[in-house]
């Protein structure tokens, strides 16, 4: 009885390993951002100059990898890491995080992307720097491309800031 009991348990086991490898249910995720900032000299522009100068203006670059679990390409849930380096600021960040997604479809391999994390953010080279990293991003996922705007807090000071933050212009690819 006990070797027919293991044997069934076992049997149990390898089915559910088998049919758990023919459905994929987790995601690598890779992003690639422009951080930018308002100019501070818009408008500022001397008369005998035709130039127009930019409303924005690029502030860093930063790019994040991440890796989790789906369910139907609807919902994700991954912990993220990667770098953020803001230009002004002469800060590079590592946040930490977990990242909760939403990704309704609209049409035929078109997809509305939300997400939110919340984690922890270190900065490199300033010491014990860190802060809670908070962040949230709306995008337009057209098959595994998507194209997004992403606001981020680092949460921690630095020189006159209160916080860091940040507004991001990206790239993501997302392999289910």
């Amino acid at each position: 009885m006990k070797y027919f009991l293991v044997a069934i348990i076992t049997f149990f086991f390898f089915n559910l390993k088998l049919s758990a490898q023919e459905r994929k249910f987790t995601y690598i995720q890779f992003d690639i951002n422009l951080s930018i900032t308002g100019n501070p000299d818009y408008g500022d522009a001397p008369e005998y100059e035709g130039d127009k100068q930019p409303w924005l203006l690029p502030d860093g670059l930063g790019s994040k990898l991440g890796y989790g679990v789906h369910y139907k390409q609807w919902l994700t849930l991954g912990i993220h890491s990667g770098l953020d380096w803001k230009w002004n600021e002469k800060l590079v960040a590592v946040p930490v995080y977990l990242n909760f997604g939403l990704r309704p479809k609209i049409a035929e391999g078109i997809r509305i992307t939300m997400e939110v994390g919340y984690g922890k953010s270190f900065a490199l080279g300033r010491g014990d720097l860190s802060g809670e990293y908070k962040k949230a991003r709306l995008g337009l996922t057209v098959d595994d491309h998507t194209i997004f705007l992403e606001v981020a807090d680092f949460g921690f000071p630095l020189h006159e800031y209160n916080s860091i933050g940040s507004v991001n212009f990206g790239f993501s690819l997302i392999s289910f």
